[in-house]
């Protein structure tokens, strides 16, 4: 603080010229603490050394770097906080001291005896490992001014500099020696190097920022250089907690990640990114609230309250986006699907590719894709066939109706043992009869379960099915049916008839169907 002489050095008359007097009598070459000490209100802290307060107090608002601006001090003799409704006056910063104040007394102002009693406590509070005794000794080494600063000044931030550099040298030691060392003892080598290593370097430079802005206070720089150092200092120890806590969102990533491997679901594959993403973002956030308040002094409630207000306006205006939200939280919790499921909702029939906070991404059959609001889906019916157990497959085997009653009860006994032989269909339920007489054929009702995991092996696992049961047709002569009109004529001696003959009985049927399994089942072990 800069302070013009005034002919005036002894007024208290108002919240500006006790301010003035008590600074103005504490700043080299007026230095009268005698005087300074009149600015405080001693009723309540009797028999104390009023002048050791004041030389205390300086120091106090000197090494908080507050820098007190005389314009914004009211003059009025009789001037009243209209908010608190009282002749109080802080006309400091009042986050970083809010027990500081003036009141009038009688027909003067002066710092309020509660500010008095609590003036050692913010001394030790402000030079919390006694370095404040220094204070009387440093100024008498070397008086010289250099660019500003005294000699002595000049050797205490050379001294500084110095602590800072060998205080990051032990640190970095410290960290990559001893703590990786005893982190691979310990069977974390991988999580060490990649994730815990960082971090720890970080709150190497945290620790350092902590003592660098104890000991600036000791130099006792002008409260113009010193408020700038403090204001920097005070921004950089959130903003460094900041990056702490947005490194250590990646480790508690990589723990749930680790977790995830070992579950069977893909859904929680896709929770850790939205979760990592999300705690980052609330670091963020209130990181940034954190520097806003102690760097660059703003009350941040009245901003808090604001953000609420506008987050409701927000919320009213943007209830869809909330509403998938909210229904990608049932999402996750109820998991009806997860990543790779094929599903059915509405007219959407896919495979689910990925499950973000607003939207489903759906890879459709067309190899298309589509983005489904997750509130939709959450109020939506979900067919969710990755879920299925087993994979139905249905179909009718047409035979003409010329076939032998004998060759069907073969066939039919036949397509029984290549479902039972197959090692993909389902043993215990199955259908296989004969169903229908159509018009143009016998039906075969074929109905099979496989057990598979994916819609590519059911595929495969239907062809191999239908081709042998085309292959035990061949073998025992049964004739597929289309749909035909059939002219009947009269046969003539020298012509014979269209109709095929079948020649043989159900046991040489049975005879073929025998062999005709036994060469399947040689197949099926290649």
């Amino acid at each position: 603080m800069v302070l013009e002489d005034t002919t005036d050095h002894n007024n208290f008359s108002s919240p500006y010229h006790t301010v003035y007097t008590f600074f103005y009598n504490l700043n080299e070459p007026n230095y009268n603490p005698e005087v300074a000490a009149k600015a405080l209100n001693m009723a309540g802290s009797e028999g104390q050394d009023a002048a050791a307060l004041a030389v205390k107090l300086k120091q106090v608002f000197d090494g908080k770097g507050v820098f007190v601006r005389m314009n914004t001090v009211p003059n009025a003799a009789d001037y009243r906080d209209t908010i608190r409704n009282g002749q109080q006056v802080y006309v400091f910063d009042e986050l970083t001291l809010p027990s500081v104040y003036l009141e009038k007394v009688g027909d003067r102002w002066k710092f309020s005896s509660a500010t008095v009693k609590n003036v050692k406590a913010l001394h030790q509070e402000t030079y919390p490992f006694g370095t404040a005794k220094l204070l009387d000794i440093l100024p008498r080494i070397g008086s010289q001014d250099y660019f500003g600063l005294y000699l002595w000044q000049l050797v205490g931030i050379f001294f500084l500099v110095l602590m800072v550099f060998t205080s990051h040298k032990f640190f970095t030691l410290l960290i990559d020696r001893l703590f990786y060392y005893l982190l691979v003892k310990s069977g974390y080598g991988q999580i060490a190097k990649q994730y815990l290593l960082p971090v720890a370097r970080i709150i190497s430079i945290y620790i350092i920022i902590l003592l660098l802005a104890i000991f600036i206070r000791v130099l006792q720089l002008p409260i113009n250089i010193a408020s700038w150092i403090t204001l920097l200092l005070n921004a950089a120890e959130p903003f460094i907690v900041t990056i702490i806590f947005y490194k250590l969102v990646d480790v508690l990533s990589a723990y749930m990640s680790r977790m995830a491997d070992k579950t069977a679901s893909t859904l929680d594959d896709q929770l850790v990114p939205l979760v990592r993403k999300t705690l980052k973002t609330f670091v963020i956030v209130i990181g940034s609230l954190f520097i806003l308040k102690y760097a660059l002094r703003i009350d941040i409630v009245p901003f808090l309250t604001g953000l609420s207000i506008g987050g409701l306006a927000f919320a009213l205006a943007a209830q869809d986006t909330i509403k998938n939200f909210f229904g990608s939280v049932m999402i996750f919790i109820d998991k009806p699907f997860q990543v790779g499921d094929w599903i059915t909702s509405g007219e959407v029939d896919g495979t689910v590719e990925e499950v973000g906070f607003r939207s489903t991404r759906v890879r459709t059959f067309r190899n298309s894709l589509v983005y489904i609001p997750n509130g939709k889906i959450a109020d939506a019916t979900v067919d969710n066939h990755g879920l299925r157990k087993y994979r139905r497959f249905y179909t009718t085997i047409t035979i003409t109706y010329d076939t032998p009653t004998e060759l069907v009860e073969v066939y039919l006994n036949g397509l029984r043992k290549i479902v039972q032989n197959h090692p993909k269909t389902r043993k215990d339920y199955y259908n296989i009869y004969l169903n229908n007489l159509s018009a143009y054929s016998l039906d075969i009702m074929f109905y099979v379960f496989f057990k598979v995991p994916s819609w590519p092996e059911e595929l495969k696992a239907r062809e191999e099915l239908i081709l042998s049961a085309i292959r035990l047709a061949n073998e025992l002569g049964v004739r597929f049916a289309f749909p035909t009109q059939t002219l009947h004529m009269e046969t003539f001696p020298e012509k014979s008839g269209l109709m095929p003959v079948y020649e043989g009985d159900k046991a040489s049927y049975q005879k073929r169907l025998d062999a005709f399994i036994k060469t399947e089942k040689g197949e099926d072990k290649e």
